[in-house]
């Protein structure tokens, strides 16, 4: 048995938005952790990051939808009858279901008894990312197996899930990491003393090219040469991607620009429908996603990096976006909403510019002036680069998730040898 041998669990997995989560997995592999992905739900996007060529970890999909796969279902809700933490299983279940009556909630109990039954007994302990569904089957199938879990939180999780339901999670846990100061702050309010640590992604700066030795000084005077804008995330509210189209149109008709948009998701229809509406379609490019490769070539041939972030309505919110990070690797300077993460990382007036998020005549004043001011774009995006090296590489939020990773693994041998007996005891009785 392998002591370190730890359960990754998904929402779905590869996907190109979340090179963080890749990231971590690939440093852990290296770090000497034999790990399993389970996915929730099977990749969506055809192209894949060449981090997820280099993870070891063997990937295995519970049924996304319970009804297509009925026999793995039965399985695992006879096996699950018979296991010793049923009674405390239905318990939790039917309690969460009383306040969460949806067709989503019952999934998340037949994907932990699927996934219960069928991880390996040698599986030390289970990590999950993200504390909204994902966690709900990390926490019913812990309860089922007597295995210790815990996670990593990032946005959504943290700010779209019920108060009832993160405290349930959090005094459940072992023990959870947080990306961002804010974050750890909501979560601590909810959580028991001492459960929930920072540590934020970094960058594995190894992964990168070093940034362009200079940048063309476009100052958007010249027609034939347009400053070169660039945006990278999904088409979601909460990236401000309208925000972004509407600066644009209040800029002045003398800055010659174009906007590069590299991502795929629910409001891309919108977003261009607006772009046509405000007569913005010939300057606006709709790249689709991305590998990574090519999101660093679009960053290295840019002048000026835009994010303008902001809340959404159903209470979605970034953490610190990574893309943040990777276009301070590139020395591209950054322009973003003074908002959630983004301010742990980006300094107004030192690492770069942030405007008041949902500010679209603001963000439309900091693109002009930095258009016009090529010397300043060099001066922010130098220290954001410093910053991002002197404070923010990947290795101290590694090795803290590393840390606590072998320290739950060792502690877990016991129940370990627990899951192994009833799987050995389950196979006779079969073989019988």
């Amino acid at each position: 048995m392998t002591e370190r041998r730890i359960a990754i669990l998904l929402k779905g997995y590869p996907r190109l938005t979340e090179t963080f989560i890749a990231q971590e997995i690939l440093a852990l592999e290296q770090r000497g952790f034999a790990l399993e992905i389970w996915s929730m739900r099977r990749p969506h996007d055809a192209a894949r990051h060449p981090m997820h060529a280099q993870i070891r970890a063997p990937v295995a999909y519970l049924p996304e939808y319970l009804h297509r796969e009925p026999l793995r279902v039965a399985r695992g809700l006879a096996w699950a009858v018979r296991r010793a933490g049923f009674r405390a299983f239905l318990a939790a279940a039917m309690r969460d279901l009383r306040r969460d009556p949806t067709a989503s909630r019952l999934r998340r109990i037949g994907q932990a008894m699927v996934l219960g039954r069928e991880m390996p007994g040698d599986l030390a302990h289970l990590h999950v990312h993200f504390l909204h569904t994902p966690a709900s089957v990390a926490r019913y199938c812990a309860i089922l197996t007597g295995r210790a879990w815990s996670f990593s939180a990032h946005a959504k999780d943290i700010w779209t899930t019920p108060d009832w339901d993160l405290s349930d999670k959090l005094a459940d846990a072992a023990w959870g990491v947080t990306c961002t100061k804010d974050g750890l702050a909501r979560l601590r309010a909810l959580a028991p003393e001492g459960r929930v640590a920072l540590a934020y992604h970094g960058l594995d700066l190894g992964r990168f090219p070093a940034p362009p030795p200079a940048r063309a000084p476009r100052d958007g005077s010249d027609p034939a040469d347009p400053l070169r804008l660039l945006c990278v995330g999904r088409f979601v509210a909460k990236k401000g991607h309208d925000d972004l189209v509407a600066a644009l149109a209040l800029l002045p008709g003398d800055l010659h620009w174009r906007l590069a948009l590299i991502g795929s998701g629910e409001r891309a229809a919108a977003i261009a429908g607006e772009v046509r509406r405000l007569g913005l379609a010939g300057r606006v490019d709709f790249r689709g996603s991305r590998s990574q490769p090519e999101v660093i070539a679009a960053m290295r041939e840019a002048d000026l990096f835009v994010l303008p972030t902001k809340r959404a309505a159903s209470g979605d919110r970034d953490g610190l976006p990574n893309v943040l990070m990777e276009a301070a690797s590139q020395r591209l300077p950054i322009l973003a909403s003074a908002f959630a993460g983004t301010t742990e990382f980006v300094g107004d007036g030192t690492h770069g510019l942030l405007v008041e998020p949902g500010d679209p005549a603001a963000l439309a004043a900091a693109i002009d002036r930095l258009a016009r001011d090529p010397a300043l774009r060099a001066r922010l995006s130098a220290a954001a680069y410093g910053r991002l090296r002197a404070d923010f590489t990947m290795d101290a939020g590694i090795d803290r998730i590393a840390a606590r990773l072998a320290a739950s693994a060792g502690l877990a041998r016991e129940v370990t040898a627990q899951v192994e007996a009833e799987a050995a005891s389950e196979d006779c009785a079969c073989a019988s």
